[in-house]
């Protein structure tokens, strides 16, 4: 039996539907009362849409004693739902700036699990600059130099090698219309980001918030110039 294209597209056609997904980009488990809202339809009609979607398998339900969260079932269906991003951009404002409007998405937000937005695309084009990654056909490799330099910060290549997803992968940025860094090593800078006390992520959208300290910290370790469009908390 072939892979029916259809079957996906129409789960994620429905106008509900499709926001309670990018509700859950945020990389963030929600209840279907959370999600009912991002939606704006009634808890029943979320709980029927929800069902599609676990069954259609583009989301996982999890339980923690009486209470169920919704998560995305993984990294492809994010992959997936940011190029229906970026080509909805494309269509409905081609002649208008790509993107949210709101000035700290477009700075800094989640990607699933990874850094995107302007600083995202910036460490990405620092990671090339400085021979860290390669790319080729718009696809990212890691370097020699890039592992021994991921590895100086920690990160653990014996446990990264043995998982099925790629260390690196190129995304293409929904604002930026550039690649910004995804895979296993794009995973690990946003949890070391995040786990340093660097940044925090807005409670109510994808947003990605510097403190002023940690933007420093950040721009410095991965050579990256300050310019006067990022943002950082006071």
């Amino acid at each position: 039996m072939e892979p029916d294209i259809s079957f996906i597209a129409s789960l994620i056609g429905d106008s509900a539907r499709a926001r309670m997904l990018t509700a859950l980009m945020g990389g963030k488990a929600l209840t279907a009362t959370e999600l009912s809202i991002e939606a704006d339809v009634t808890p029943q009609t979320a709980s029927s849409h929800l069902s599609k979607l676990v069954e259609g398998k583009l989301v996982v339900v999890r339980k923690q004693g009486w209470h169920k969260y919704f998560q995305l079932q993984g990294v492809e269906v994010a992959a997936l739902l940011e190029q229906l991003l970026n080509i909805s951009s494309i269509n409905l404002y081609s002649t208008i700036s790509t993107g949210p409007s709101d000035n700290r998405l477009r700075n800094a937000r989640v990607c699933y699990d990874h850094l995107a937005g302007e600083l995202g695309v910036m460490f990405y084009d620092s990671l090339l600059a400085n021979n860290k990654i390669t790319e080729n056909n718009y696809e990212a490799s890691l370097t020699a130099g890039g592992r021994a330099f991921f590895g100086s910060l920690g990160v653990n290549f014996n446990q990264l090698d043995k998982a099925k997803r790629p260390l690196c992968k190129s995304c293409l940025d929904w604002s930026e219309r550039r690649n910004h860094l995804a895979g296993s090593i794009g995973q690990w800078v946003l949890t070391d980001i995040f786990s340093k006390g660097w940044a925090i992520k807005d409670l109510d959208t994808r947003a990605v918030q510097f403190t002023q300290h940690g933007l420093k910290q950040f721009c410095k370790l991965y050579r990256m110039p300050f310019t006067p469009s990022q943002k950082a908390l006071v």
